[in-house]
């Protein structure tokens, strides 16, 4: 059964002017880590807004648990946890104050919830008297997803939760996102991590407001066209230049320290005959090899 379902969901902004959600429509299953996956601007906010009722479609249907988010918004909001991604907790209360202040809101105890935030207050317990003002970005962000879950939510909205925090804490995070899905609770979050997308069951890739694939991780990968390669040499910034205008190549995109090519043509000597183009034309130190595609990948050959 569906936990949470959007029927041709569209919202704007400035007048229409800006339509930042359009026609979107997806389903969510109980107990799913569902991934909204996309650049900055592409509407994931404003999706998850609309669902934690905090802002109106301006047409559409979408319900959370089986409540519509216009007539039932009363209801749904005891019922959802929703972590924005910019850190609004109260930043002159203590970490314990924020935490006690939130069940409090919510009808519940500390004590009550304890066992679903039990893993991520320990980390915070020896800064628990330090004002939130305070915390560095990864202890913001325990102290913000335990004030989400202090009334056990059904379903967890986490708006790009790791952004500018560092790797570590990223890594720690989404080990505390595992947890929170073996209880049973449905996570729907949202990142511009590309490499955050592998970690969720499903994931809706989103650009300019519209949903432009919905799958598994693996089986959008799987749907890559094309053979993919991995090529560097000297000289990098000019050879993505030469590459895009080599009547060979199809593709070209830098990735890190190699640039990622497809063939117009994948045949068994092209990866020699592209070799001695580069040579011909001065490259040194050349390197090729056929790499399987990552989520990023996948998004950028959507986008074209």
């Amino acid at each position: 059964m569906a936990e949470v379902v959007l029927n041709n969901i569209v919202k704007s902004y400035n007048k229409g002017e800006v339509i930042a959600v359009n026609n979107v429509s997806f389903e969510v299953n109980k107990g799913e880590l569902y991934g909204l996956i996309g650049p900055d601007g592409a509407g994931k906010t404003s999706i998850f807004r609309i669902l934690t009722t905090l802002i109106l479609p301006d047409s559409g249907t979408a319900s959370v648990s089986g409540y519509d988010v216009v007539k039932n918004y009363k209801i749904i909001r005891k019922k959802v946890g929703y972590m924005p991604g910019k850190f609004s907790l109260y930043q002159d209360l203590t970490v314990e104050e924020n935490i006690n202040f939130f069940a409090t809101v919510f009808g519940t105890t500390v004590k009550e919830n304890y066992d679903l935030i039990r893993d991520i207050y320990v980390q915070l317990e020896p800064f628990k008297s330090r004002k939130a003002g305070k915390l560095s970005g990864g202890m913001k962000q325990k102290l913000a997803l335990c004030c989400a879950l202090i009334h056990r939510p059904i379903v967890l909205f986490l708006d790009e939760p790791t952004t500018g925090v560092d790797t570590i804490s990223r890594k720690e995070f989404w080990e505390m996102i595992k947890k929170l899905k073996q209880e049973g609770i449905t996570i729907l979050v949202s990142t511009p991590y590309m490499d955050e997308a592998k970690l969720c069951d499903r994931i809706a890739l989103i650009l300019n407001g519209r949903i432009i694939s919905i799958e598994t991780p693996n089986n959008i990968i799987k749907k890559f066209p094309d053979k993919l390669y991995a090529i560097k040499a000297n000289n990098m910034g000019k050879l993505l230049n030469d590459l895009r205008n080599n009547k060979l190549i199809k593709t070209c995109f830098a990735f890190g320290e190699f640039h990622h090519i497809t063939f117009q043509n994948d045949g068994i000597n092209m990866q020699s005959k592209l070799i001695e183009n580069l040579q011909n034309a001065g490259y040194q130190n050349i390197e090729i090899k056929e790499i399987t595609p990552n989520i990023e990948d996948c998004f950028i050959n959507l986008m074209n």
